[in-house]
């Protein structure tokens, strides 16, 4: 692992990195939302963000180790593409239906006054927005971690046992499906524009790289306000105390509130996973949760008695969060 001190160039560099890749990122963004593609570009961006950090993850990564190949590239990428990024797409396509969700039920509210503040500036208004989303991404996260049923399809993401930035989209549909209707349902409904959307998508798209690289970054204060690397893998340690922490996908303000930030004074885990078995080709990890025996060997469960061997509990927890 690298715990360098390997020289203050290198230390700068440590500090340096995480702000300048997430800056970079935000700044491209905004050239990319200016111009008449706005979604090419953006991804342009995106793509350029996802080489840079992939190279400097060789140069001076957090765990050696994890460099190593899993053999789950091919997977990874197929998860990020297909996955999560195609319900992205259709969430996209699909804004008329959320908006007319809002348009029938606005005017059930009780008040007529126009909820969304936008007379603010739009800094201001992408953070409410923000604070908004991410309390809706905290409670699916969270309720994915203490609920088996919906815990079989988070599990694809936490089955990792190396972090780097190719892994950052490796979720099941349904559970992205969940995240996504309960954090931007509210924003609709609230009446947030367009444009609130547009950079809330791009902050949770270069905080997301960040919390999954193998990067020897040090964040220092901004631990207690966004979603670092480093609290990212306390949250994929397989250790219940350690796993079910630190929900936020782009604010750890949540977390905060609600007593699950953690952050002791330690490097953070490199021991991640789960204790279950995710299935190995990528077609067979979609549809693994949606059978019985699969969602038992995700849970790391005994097969029932009619395969043979007496089947544990139901009521036992997974091991990993």
């Amino acid at each position: 692992m690298t715990r360098s001190d390997t020289g203050r160039l290198y230390t700068v560099v440590s500090y340096l990195l995480w702000p300048a890749f997430f800056l970079g990122g935000l700044v491209g963004a905004y050239l990319a939302f200016r111009t008449s593609l706005p979604l090419l570009w953006f991804n342009v961006v995106y793509l350029g963000i996802v080489i840079l950090i992939g190279v400097s993850e060789r140069i001076m990564p957090y765990e050696r180790t994890w460099l190593a190949h899993d053999g789950e590239t091919f997977n990874d990428f197929a998860h990020t593409l297909l996955n999560k990024g195609g319900v992205q797409i259709a969430a996209a396509i699909g804004t008329s239906f959320p908006m007319a969700v809002a348009t029938v039920a606005l005017p059930l509210l009780p008040t007529s006054i126009h909820l969304w503040p936008d007379e603010w500036p739009l800094f201001a208004q992408v953070g409410l927005g923000l604070i908004v989303a991410e309390l809706g991404l905290y409670v699916a996260h969270r309720v994915a971690h203490e609920n088996l049923s919906l815990w079989r399809f988070h599990a694809l993401h936490h089955s990792v046992e190396r972090l780097w930035v190719v892994n950052t989209g490796r979720f099941h549909f349904v559970d992205s499906l969940f995240k996504i209707v309960l954090s931007q349902i509210p924003l609709y409904l609230l009446g947030a524009p367009l444009p609130v959307f547009l950079w809330i998508g791009a902050v949770t798209a270069f905080i997301g790289l960040l919390t999954h690289c193998n990067l020897d970054v040090r964040t220092g204060p901004l631990d207690w306000v966004l979603s670092t690397p480093r609290l990212h893998r306390w949250h994929h340690s397989r250790l219940l105390a350690e796993g079910n922490t630190n929900y936020g996908e782009n604010l750890v303000l949540w977390d905060q509130i609600f007593g699950t930030y953690f952050n002791p004074p330690r490097p953070s885990s490199i021991n991640i996973g789960i204790s279950g078995r995710v299935a190995k080709g990528f077609l067979a990890q979609i549809a693994q949760p949606f059978s019985a025996r699969g969602a038992r060997q995700i849970l790391g469960r005994a097969p029932t008695v009619k395969e043979g061997v007496q089947s544990v509990p139901e009521t036992e927890e997974p091991e990993s969060a």
